[in-house]
């Protein structure tokens, strides 16, 4: 039997190892991480439907289908009280073209929802309309909800 008088040396006769038992641990566990993650993604489901709406309004009701869209329009709210929001900031009728203007860019196909409350007047909806075809937008829609089918109907 030969034994190795060096410093350092790991082995004991035989070339067997002599700390055999203690290797340091290669492996990371990823379950925790994965249970993090699937509870966040839990969490951003059930969150992500509220993050839509940004001013609350009571929208009109339609028959018409929804429009499907690639690209994510911009949002003209108008609420019960007449108030105008691009988006989720408040601004007045004269502040609306150029706002809009500086956000898309002078690109006329940008998309844009007005979403008017159902309790304010026509004649304040087309002000806003009005303003934004002035601005030199030309795909401009209204937005409302869809009619929810009667059971017998």
């Amino acid at each position: 039997m030969t034994v190795s008088t060096r410093p350092g040396s790991r082995h004991f006769g035989h070339g067997r190892f002599y700390r055999r038992g203690y290797r340091p641990m290669s492996e990371i566990n990823v379950t925790p991480m994965v249970d993090v993650m699937l509870v966040l993604l839990i969490i951003f489901m059930i969150t992500a439907p509220l993050m839509t709406v940004g001013v609350k309004v009571d929208l009109p009701k339609t028959r018409a289908p929804a429009i499907a869209d690639e690209i994510e329009p911009l949002a003209v709210t108008i609420n019960a009280e007449g108030r105008i929001f691009l988006q989720d900031t408040e601004l007045d009728i004269a502040a609306l073209a150029p706002r809009l203007v500086a956000i898309a860019g002078n690109n006329p196909e940008v998309r844009i929802f007005v979403r008017g409350d159902r309790a304010i007047n026509y004649g304040r909806v087309m002000e806003v309309m009005g303003a934004i075809n002035a601005a030199g937008f030309k795909k401009v829609a209204l937005v409302a909800r869809q009619l929810t089918a009667k059971p017998g109907k």
